[in-house]
């Protein structure tokens, strides 16, 4: 059974995980506004990615029992100066969820809560990835600068990126 303390703790990064998928759909509409139909398209992929994110926080609260609470959220940013900037703002942003997790699976270790500390593993894995696609995206736009071909070329890049439900996703996203 989870503690109470836990399923705060997890009903308040749930919210939290609804919030990143606000900030990912205002940098899509952003990149869509520059021109840049491919990052947009690939902001869209992360928006719904969060989506799932926060319904696997959703699911597994009320598979516990609980009821969850959704928190007022406060207004996301919806004006970037460049794609680069809208990256390193997405890195910034993961870094701090992966904390958040890492955070959550050692309350989870600290109250004994086996059940939480698996679900919170998938998560874990996903960190490291989003991370890392973000750092190369980052890595790809310092080496072109200001070069408008270059950052066509990320762009079309951008655009081919698919939504990919997780196997067991739940299916009201």
């Amino acid at each position: 059974m989870i503690s109470k303390k836990v399923a705060d703790s997890l009903n308040k990064h749930m919210n939290l995980e609804l919030y990143s998928a606000h900030i990912y759909l205002s940098m899509s509409s952003c990149a869509n506004e520059m021109g840049l139909k491919g990052a947009a398209n690939w902001f869209m992929v992360q928006y719904r990615e969060e989506m799932v994110h926060f319904m696997k926080f959703y699911t597994y609260l009320v598979d516990q029992g609980m009821n969850i609470e959704l928190l007022s959220s406060k207004a996301v940013p919806n004006t970037y100066k460049s794609l680069l900037e809208m990256m390193q703002r997405t890195l910034t942003h993961e870094e701090l969820i992966s904390k958040c997790i890492n955070d959550l699976s050692e309350q989870a270790v600290q109250a004994k809560d086996h059940a939480t500390q698996i679900f919170l593993q998938w998560f874990v894995t996903e960190q490291i990835e989003e991370e890392n696609n973000d750092r190369d995206l980052i890595a790809k736009l310092k080496l072109v600068g200001d070069n408008g071909h270059g950052i066509l070329m990320i762009d079309a890049d951008m655009a081919q990126r698919v939504f990919v439900p997780p196997v067991g996703a739940p299916l009201a996203v």
